[in-house]
């Protein structure tokens, strides 16, 4: 997508975000990454073997900015990538190809060290089962936390985030977007319902 392609997503109203009502602006997400990133530092005694891996598209932005926030915390640079999980997908053959997603790891790689998955919404925990399989082949880590910025509820998996923004109870006739400056021109989240079929 060109830079005039995703302008023209930021200009053009979306139907179902209009409908749909804030439950966390800009100034929210950023105390939550704060808030996150002091958990992280705590749980990991410093961080110091911290990897960050966001998980494509909204997870990567918002690994880069939490690992922003860990540098400002303990004043070194955190490891940050991207861990593409398309071809993990289990809903690979119920949909249209997908394109991929780029991985990229650091330099020294996800062996020996506490490897933080970064996502935007968790909601049935199969992206992370995805993104748990993907890791694997990539190398073995001293353990996986993950992060997300939004619990949305509804697990078909049990798997459970150790850093979470928000809880936000929904029902399955709700969708929760997230939007984010670097893809979307705004930070926000965005509760809203889904449209019903016209008769």
């Amino acid at each position: 997508m060109d830079k005039q392609d995703k302008q023209d997503r930021r200009d053009k109203p979306d139907a179902q975000a209009s409908d749909a009502r804030p439950v966390l602006e800009g100034p929210d997400i950023a105390r939550v990454l704060t808030r996150i990133a002091h958990e992280v530092v705590e749980r990991a005694r410093g961080a110091d073997d911290v990897v960050l891996l966001g998980i494509p598209t909204r997870g990567v932005f918002l690994a880069q900015r939490l690992a922003a926030k860990l540098e400002q915390i303990t004043d070194r640079k955190v490891p940050v990538g991207s861990l593409d999980i398309t071809m993990y997908r289990d809903d690979l053959r119920l949909h249209p190809p997908r394109a991929l997603a780029r991985t990229e790891i650091p330099g020294d790689g996800i062996d020996g060290r506490l490897v933080v998955l970064v996502d935007d919404v968790l909601f049935s925990g199969r992206t992370i089962r995805a993104a748990l399989d993907a890791l694997n082949d990539i190398g073995r880590p001293r353990a996986v936390q993950l992060a997300v910025l939004v619990d949305r509820g509804h697990r078909e998996l049990p798997i459970r985030a150790d850093y979470v923004g928000k809880n936000l109870p929904t029902s399955l006739r709700e969708t929760v977007k997230v939007q984010l400056a670097e893809e979307d021109g705004r930070d926000t989240v965005l509760l809203g319902v889904k449209p019903t079929a016209r008769q």
